[in-house]
């Protein structure tokens, strides 16, 4: 299969790396100083995982220079969704599948706005990884994972010959969730919390989960927020 991975740092730059490993053809959109190391020196990944070089890495930062692929990783900040739809025109064939795996929960109805909902995925990933140099990309925790499944639940070959790649991939889990939906709202809310009682308490998730006066401003922010399955749904270290 052929992958676009848009948007090349740490949480592109790590899985695109892993496909290119098991041997998928990868394109990497990257831009500046980043995208120059990959192109001179080839993409490096350092993780816990097991490191890996890709020398023979596909990057530009023209979509029209990596053309129609079966899967776009869209792997922008949040906020750039939008920004950025117009641009994946060139990597769009007539059955390309577009994967978003940004925070919150709205990437995929932007891309479904441009390009259509039979063409976009839900989406969601966990690992922690940054761009330590251009042309590397730290995994420095987390094991590194994938949800995603269709839009309406349905069970779909597409989704299971994705599933299948991602299997093959070293140092990375991948999942089809029985609700995508349920899967993106519970890590939008588990980031809530975390970032938010972080910021308030500049504490550790170590501290904060185990502590009891921080632990009740936790559970406190998940109860507000929404009705949802509660921590033990989700992928957080929340039980003792």
């Amino acid at each position: 299969m052929r992958f676009a991975i848009y948007g090349s740092g740490g949480v592109g730059g790590y899985f695109g790396a892993r496909l290119a490993e098991a041997g998928e053809e990868v394109g990497f959109i990257a831009r500046g100083e980043h995208l120059d190391a990959i192109r001179r020196d080839g993409l490096r990944v350092r993780s816990p995982q097991g490191d890996c070089r890709i020398t023979s890495a596909q990057a530009s930062d023209d979509p029209a220079e990596i053309g129609p692929v079966d899967y776009v990783l869209v792997a922008v900040k949040a906020w750039q969704v939008a920004e950025v739809a117009d641009g994946l025109g060139p990597l769009l064939g007539p059955e390309t599948l577009l994967l978003p795996l940004e925070n919150g929960v709205e990437a995929s109805d932007h891309l479904a706005e441009r390009w259509g909902r039979e063409r976009v995925l839900g989406g969601l990933c966990g690992i922690l990884a940054y761009r330590e140099a251009p042309g590397v990309i730290r995994h420095a925790g987390v094991d590194p994972f994938l949800r995603f499944g269709e839009l309406d639940n349905r069970r779909s070959e597409r989704t299971q010959r994705l599933k299948a790649v991602f299997d093959a991939a070293p140092g990375v889990t991948a999942e089809i969730p029985d609700d995508i939906h349920t899967a993106i709202w519970s890590k939008f809310l588990f980031i809530c919390a975390m970032s938010g009682v972080g910021a308030i308490t500049r504490a550790p998730i170590g501290i904060s989960r185990t502590q009891p006066e921080t632990r009740r401003m936790l559970e406190g922010v998940w109860r507000r927020s929404a009705p949802w399955p509660g921590p033990a749904a989700c992928a957080c270290p929340m039980r003792r």
